[in-house]
């Protein structure tokens, strides 16, 4: 899964290098925009505007004029894959509708689970392939392109990611001088989402802005009678994203840069530090839902749905603006009001930033798969998939009205002024084998370590000879 948004501090790169590592600091004026984005958390939206509905931005009513011309495809099929399930895929679906709608093709969506490069390796070799599909990790997209497995962008879609994506996310999605891959979805990875009863029930006036301050808040909920932090450790992804917010605040965006490149080793000090912190929420069974082993048998969706249903919801749970789209489509809260969300405290001395996104890219080659490609790369699909819900585009020409919520609104306009100056997710950075396979690598090594918080010289110990293995660099 992923991936996708936070805010206090935006921290990107200019260009990556070719194993996908950012290598440049952000700059002053995106740190100030993006922590004008934070304030702009505050304001208060509702998740489901009634006036826009699913039609809001170009929505599927053919109200609005098309801005790209794609090809008649009468009587092709086309197959695209991903990991997107529930909610988030039911809003995925409006995009091929239109799609379908403008070109006459028919589109059939392949769910990948969360193996993504397991599942689509396996079909390549097969010879039976998807068109296209997303590629939620940075390095299994460059992996796929050394083996030749995708396909470089066409002419049509290239003029479409020139004209609407900054240099920043058109790099992500190249290797070696040629584009492969569209970041149609990008995600903003370090934002805690609040129940606001369990707040006001524990009387709980104030965000927590620094670490100390997050964790007192779990134990003032905790002490007024409601499970704390709901943890999705089922997921390993979600535990990596933990790792990752807590050592880019603490270690800073140089050893960030580092290690992403296992270029120091996993039981290097700082990461000794940054598992030190995790384990002073992971290792107080009485602020996780459920205790860590409830957080290990549950997975990313309930993470959410428990902590905005239920007689006894959580009052916390960390991730992405993607959260939005459970909570949409999964309870009754209403973003805003029932629920809200502050920027991932610091740890050091700034709130973290981690971003991720979803790469689309074609795995066949063929008019049908450039032509979607070429219409996810555009304002059009940009904007129906905006108007769902829970949904954050790089694309920054798309019309920002068609957000279906302030809060998202204010959340891509803080990634889109960043420009290029920002830290990609560094398991997504990583090999597949280590940054991006469940029940192994870092995602299991990350369990074992909620599991036992205590032992952190041996988490560093596996973490190091999982990642040496991975990168082959050891």
């Amino acid at each position: 899964m992923r991936n996708i948004h936070r805010i206090g501090r935006m921290v990107r790169t200019r260009k990556p290098n070719p194993l996908g590592k950012p290598t440049h600091p952000p700059t002053s004026r995106a740190l100030a925009v993006l922590a004008a984005g934070v304030l702009a958390l505050s304001l208060t939206a509702c998740g489901g505007d009634d006036d826009k509905g699913d039609d809001a931005g170009t929505g599927n009513d053919g109200g609005n004029e098309a801005t790209v011309d794609l090809p008649k495809l009468d009587g092709q099929k086309l197959e695209v894959a991903a990991v997107f399930t529930g909610p988030e895929l039911d809003n995925f679906q409006k995009v091929l509708d239109e799609f379908e709608k403008r070109t006459g093709a028919s589109v059939t969506f392949v769910p990948t689970g969360n193996n993504t490069s397991t599942f689509l390796g396996t079909k390549i070799e097969g010879g039976k392939p998807p068109d296209v599909a997303f590629l939620p990790q940075v390095g299994v997209l460059h992996q796929f392109a050394e083996k030749g497995w995708v396909k470089p962008l066409g002419s049509a879609a290239q003029a479409q990611l020139d004209k609407n994506f900054s240099d920043g996310w058109k790099d992500l999605g190249a290797y070696e001088g040629k584009q492969y891959g569209v970041y149609a979805k990008a995600a903003n990875k370090s934002l805690v989402w609040y129940n606001t009863a369990a707040f006001e029930a524990a009387g709980i006036t104030e965000e927590p802005k620094t670490w100390e301050e997050f964790l007192q808040t779990a134990q003032t909920l905790s002490d007024a009678g409601s499970p704390a932090v709901s943890i999705g450790g089922a997921d390993g992804w979600t535990l990596t994203d933990w790792f990752e917010n807590v050592y880019l605040s603490q270690a800073g965006p140089e050893k960030y840069d580092q290690l992403a490149k296992h270029e120091i080793k996993w039981t290097d000090p700082s990461v000794k530090e940054a598992l030190t912190k995790l384990a002073e929420l992971w290792g107080k069974d009485e602020l996780i839902a459920g205790g860590a082993s409830g957080a290990l048998q549950t997975e990313y969706p309930k993470s959410i749905t428990q902590t905005f249903t239920g007689d006894a919801p959580a009052g916390m749970v960390f991730e992405g603006d993607f959260v939005a789209v459970t909570i949409n489509g999964d309870t009754d809260a209403e973003i805003g009001t029932d629920a809200k969300v502050f920027p991932f405290p610091a740890v050091g001395d700034e709130s973290p930033v981690v971003t991720g996104g979803d790469a689309a890219v074609a795995l066949k080659d063929g008019e049908g798969a450039q032509a979607l490609l070429t219409f996810l790369a555009s304002t059009d699909a940009a904007e129906i998939w905006a108007a769902q819900g829970g949904f954050l585009s790089p694309n920054k020409e798309m019309d920002q009205g068609s957000y279906k919520d302030d809060v998202t609104r204010e959340i891509a306009k803080a990634l889109l002024a960043a420009g290029d100056d920002f830290r990609f997710d560094m398991s997504d950075q990583a090999p597949a084998a280590f940054g991006g396979t469940q029940g192994v690598g870092e995602w299991k090594d990350l369990q074992d370590f909620l599991k036992n918080p205590d032992d952190v010289a041996g988490a560093q110990k596996q973490l190091e000879t999982d990642a040496a293995k991975a990168y082959g660099n050891g």
